[in-house]
Formats: structure tokens, sequence, C-alpha cells
């Protein structure tokens, strides 16, 4: 099973003067996860000084983006 939580901690080890918020995105970027499990970890996994005065609803909503890319033929 594919874990946002373990690919963060990954990405936070080997990446560790990013922001929370920027490893998160690699973390579910091409994850085909679902907004519902982004939304979950996201409020469990970054910080909240990461995005301060931020639409909350927005940044989901590209990460949702990020999981799952438009396919194009």
């Amino acid at each position: 099973m594919k874990s946002i939580e373990r690919r963060f901690a990954n990405l936070q080890e080997t990446r560790p003067s990013l922001s929370s918020y920027t490893n998160f995105a690699g973390a579910v970027k091409d994850g085909k996860f679902g907004p519902a499990t982004i939304r979950r970890w996201f409020n469990r996994l970054v910080e909240k000084g990461d995005y301060t005065g931020m639409n909350k609803r927005v940044l989901i909503s590209n990460l949702d983006w990020l999981s799952n890319p438009v396919r194009t033929t």
C-alpha cells in the first residue's frame, strides 16, 4: 500500500531544508490519492506556518491535481 506518510517522511529526511508543504506536495505527486486522503494527511503533516494566509481549500485542490493529473492523449 502506498502511504503519504511514508513518502513524506522520506522526503523530509532527504530534503530537510524545504518546507513541510513542499515535501508534502512531492509526496502526493502522481500518487493517485483521493481528495479525502490528501486532506486528512495534509492536516496531520503540514505545519500551519507553511500555509498561513493562504486559502486551504485551494491548496488541497492543487494537491489533488498533483496527485491525479489530467491525462493527455
